[in-house]
């Protein structure tokens, strides 16, 4: 799809006219014909308030032109929904959402991430062996691993995991092992729905945030499983079977 088409779709999607999304952008109406007409295109500018406005990529503004990796895990962000947030809440483009949320990097380990990529990666065509060997030379030639210097908070969202997991381990649920890893969740994959004493059902997170959280085995024979999941300003654990049904919460904690 070319631009023009691009964004003459997203503004009939939002109902907005031609006159209308001149004047969001602080352009003219003829300047959004132009775009609309295969004319002319917009400015740098103009392309991050329309990516702003529509909530989508520059490169899907542009007709997908460039196929976009994750630079920190090598993940193709085929979809904006699997692509990073500014702290502004923009997309950044060079990462999926796994790997940075709200202007922050969640992987600060190397090691770490090669054994969750190869854990997700490993199937009936690609072994570990296989898996292990292709990220082992795929991740040292990623931007962020490159520039990591450079681009990392020199160790103060680890600091933060640290202090999460000590939260978590100090509350002693019944039968949750003692926690020593979160990984980056995204709120769409994690996001359960429970049924409260009173009857309603309710769900906690947000599906387009990104969460550290992590599954464990129960210390209890059975076949449920514990899922803990935490923020800024909360901590939730929960038990479920391990197809992840019948969701059961067992704790929600403001910190």
């Amino acid at each position: 799809m070319e631009t023009k088409d691009v964004i003459h779709e997203l503004r009939n999607k939002a109902g907005l006219s031609q006159d209308e999304l001149a004047e969001k952008l602080f352009v003219t109406r003829q300047a959004v014909s132009r775009w609309e007409n295969g004319e002319s295109v917009p400015n740098p500018e103009t392309l991050k308030q329309l990516s702003a406005l529509f909530d989508t990529s520059i490169n899907h503004l542009l007709g997908d032109p460039r196929k976009l990796i994750c630079q920190c895990c090598g993940m193709p962000l085929e979809d904006d929904s699997i692509i990073g947030r500014n702290n502004d809440g923009t997309l950044n483009e060079d990462y999926s959402k796994w790997c940075y949320a709200d202007g922050t990097y969640t992987y600060h380990n190397m090691d770490e991430l090669l054994d969750i990529c190869v854990k997700n990666m490993v199937n009936e065509n690609f072994t570990e062996e296989q898996a292990r060997s292709y990220m082992k030379e795929l991740l040292p030639k990623l931007d962020y691993w490159k520039r990591y210097d450079e681009l990392s908070d020199h160790g103060e969202f680890e600091k933060f995991k640290k202090k999460l997991l000590k939260e978590i381990n100090a509350l002693h649920v019944e039968g949750l092992p003692e926690i020593t890893r979160l990984n980056a969740l995204v709120g769409k994959y994690v996001n359960l729905e429970y049924t409260l004493p009173n009857g309603r059902n309710v769900k906690f997170l947000d599906d387009q945030t990104t969460y550290l959280g992590t599954q464990s085995e129960s210390e209890f024979e059975g076949d449920r499983y514990f899922g803990v999941l935490a923020g800024m300003d909360f901590i939730l654990i929960c038990t479920y079977e391990a197809d992840r049904t019948s969701p059961e919460l067992v704790l929600y904690k403001k910190r």
